[in-house]
């Protein structure tokens, strides 16, 4: 095991990590789309500014020189006070001790550096709930993820939905990010976000013009393409509502879609399902290749669920949230005489 920089490794070193994440998704999640070796080291070397992610891999060292075969990674991004840890292991190897000896040394490096504690994110119904749970993270937030496939909408309603917004309003499309004169207007409807204070923040929002400046850019490095719709209100020039979805170069069969957001004083207009409906038209034409559409939401968010299921998304997965005291996990990774 040795730490990796993937903006020096081998063009092997990467392929074969995209080989060992497919097998995990082959066996864990067989209905996702595989990963596509494009733009992989730029995915995993592109942080945001005062953000650092560190990685190390496992692999086999008896091979010649100039092959490479990744069978395990971890990489923990270090923001704030937290530590977001991700951890991949090839099936044919897990039930090894393997996954806990990557865990171990990102959870040293954190606690060197002075992080208080680490995030995770764990799929239902896979093993990672179980290997997490055995080491003492304990469940912090639950959302479900849906998934839109493209090919079963009724674009005949979507339509009537798109077009359902009341007057005063008006959407407007913004592939790549919105425009700078935006992004202060874009940045306080960005401040409605919901806030659950159960929820680890594993992935920040950007809600102030320079910060949604910098993750625009985050973005289109990591090789993530951003799309953007919003409910501008014609009377103020305030934005209403907004909805993102981003493509990502590694897997562009299936989107993600990111915040949908409706500011409280203009809730009630048919902001939402507009915006959403909106999105997916744009979507078809800007993106002939692309298949699906996945988003997570809490089970609390009636409200954006019950949209969702109005534009066809299908309830597909649990995903957990786990947290853990550094110092706790260090210590009970520690090797026992």
């Amino acid at each position: 095991m040795r730490e990796w920089d993937p903006r020096t490794a081998s063009a092997a070193e990467v392929h074969s990590l995209v080989e060992t994440l497919n097998s995990v998704l082959a066996l864990d999640l067989p209905d996702d789309p595989p990963w596509q070796d494009v733009q992989v080291r730029e995915y995993l070397a592109e942080t945001m500014p005062g953000e650092r992610r560190i990685c190390w891999v496992a692999e086999d060292d008896r091979l010649p020189e100039g092959e490479s075969r990744v069978f395990g990674h971890v990489s923990i991004l270090l923001l704030g006070d937290i530590g977001v840890l991700e951890v991949l292991v090839h099936p044919d190897l897990r039930r090894r001790g393997l996954g806990r000896e990557l865990v171990a040394v990102a959870a040293r490096r954190a606690y060197l550096e002075g992080f208080s504690s680490i995030g995770v994110e764990a799929i239902g119904g896979t093993p990672a709930i179980g290997f997490y749970e055995s080491m003492g993270f304990e469940q912090e937030y639950l959302e479900t993820r849906s998934v839109l496939r493209l090919s079963t909408v009724d674009w005949l309603a979507l339509g009537e939905m798109a077009r359902g917004i009341a007057p005063g309003y008006r959407v407007e499309y913004h592939p790549g990010g919105p425009p700078d004169q935006m992004l202060e207007a874009y940045a306080q409807a960005k401040l409605e976000a919901p806030d659950d204070e159960n929820d680890l923040d594993l992935a920040p929002r950007s809600s102030d013009p320079q910060r949604l400046r910098d993750s625009l850019n985050t973005l289109h490095k990591r090789g993530l393409k951003p799309y953007i719709v919003l409910a501008v209100h014609e009377a103020t020039g305030v934005v209403a509502g907004l909805t993102e979805v981003v493509v990502p170069a590694q897997h562009p069969q299936r989107a993600d879609q990111y915040d949908t957001i409706v500011v409280r004083d203009h809730r009630g207009y048919g902001i939402d399902r507009a915006i959403k409906a909106r999105m997916l038209f744009e979507l078809r034409s800007a993106e002939p290749g692309l298949l699906e559409v996945q988003t997570w939401n809490a089970h609390h968010n009636e409200s954006m669920l019950k949209v969702n299921a109005e534009l066809g998304f299908q309830s597909d997965r649990d995903w957990y949230e786990y947290g853990i005291d550094v110092a706790q996990l260090v210590q009970s990774l520690e090797p026992k005489d």
